[in-house]
């Protein structure tokens, strides 16, 4: 917890009546630790500060989180690797006192098989247009929030089209996110993903990757991505904290170019950033 209690994961500790559980109003970043070391750690808590400005909840003390985070991995007796959850909500209605914690949990097998296998992808309509994010900001668009029930029914809808993820759209055939990362394409070793102004979250994981990548030679740029320029890409990346980066080889039932030595050098230059 924020006060640096290490709390039992099998005792109750939200009140049923808390606002991140009642409403989803709330917000959370999800960390990689490998070996003990958090992976890009100050950009997800800049994240979480942004993210909690957009649902105008108190400012969180980083310094708390920092050693909160830190109270986690030093009790972490399981894999070497694991996710680092930090949940931020309103708490419970008419307080004023948020809750926070940190949790640990282990990685998913279905996760460590797609970065191993790659992934198929269906591409969905996600219901933004060009400049929504700025005329709406109370839509939320970019925060990421615990409301999280539309990118699990595309994950639903993806596994009912007999794929693994999703591919969401803009209304002009633009290429936004996934439920839970963010899509780059690789082509003439030039990386290009679509801008968080679209109303999408800027990825953490992303911008080591491009930080790595501008750093061999390679150039990066920050702009909208066509749907069309999946299919004539080199490498299509899906990209998290928890998924690392992870290839794409099917997309709506069509196989794409799936060049395995590239992704692995990709796979590489990130893996950089932290060796």
């Amino acid at each position: 917890m924020l006060d640096g209690t290490v709390a039992d994961p099998d005792q109750p500790m939200i009140k049923v009546e808390d606002l991140g559980l009642i409403r989803g109003d709330g917000v959370f970043e999800t960390v990689l630790v490998v070996d003990g070391q958090p992976r890009e750690l100050e950009p997800h808590l800049n994240r979480l500060v942004r993210s909690a400005a957009m649902l105008e909840l108190p400012e969180p003390g980083l310094d708390a989180w920092r050693r909160a985070a830190q109270r986690v991995i030093d009790a972490w007796t399981g894999s070497p690797e694991f996710a680092l959850k930090l949940v931020y909500t309103r708490g419970v209605e008419g307080t004023g006192v948020p809750t926070g914690f940190a949790l640990g949990q282990e990685i998913a097998e279905r996760v460590t098989q797609q970065r191993a296998n790659g992934i198929a992808a269906i591409t969905l309509e996600r219901g933004i247009e060009p400049g929504l994010a700025e005329r709406a900001p109370w839509l939320l668009l970019g925060a990421k929030s615990l409301s999280y029930a539309v990118n699990m029914a595309a994950v639903r809808e993806a596994t009912r089209r007999g794929a693994d993820e999703v591919i969401f759209l803009a209304s002009d055939e633009t290429v936004l996110e996934g439920p839970t990362s963010t899509i780059a394409v690789a082509k003439d070793r030039t990386l290009r993903t679509p801008p968080a102004q679209l109303g999408i979250l800027p990825g953490t994981t992303q911008h080591a990757l491009f930080r790595a990548a501008e750093r061999a030679g390679w150039s990066v740029k920050v702009e909208p991505v066509p749907v069309a320029d999946l299919f004539s890409a080199e490498a299509v990346l899906l990209m998290s904290s928890v998924r690392r980066i992870t290839r794409v080889h099917t997309v709506d039932g069509k196989q794409l170019t799936d060049s395995l030595p590239l992704y692995q050098d990709l796979v590489a230059l990130y893996e950089s950033e932290y060796s």
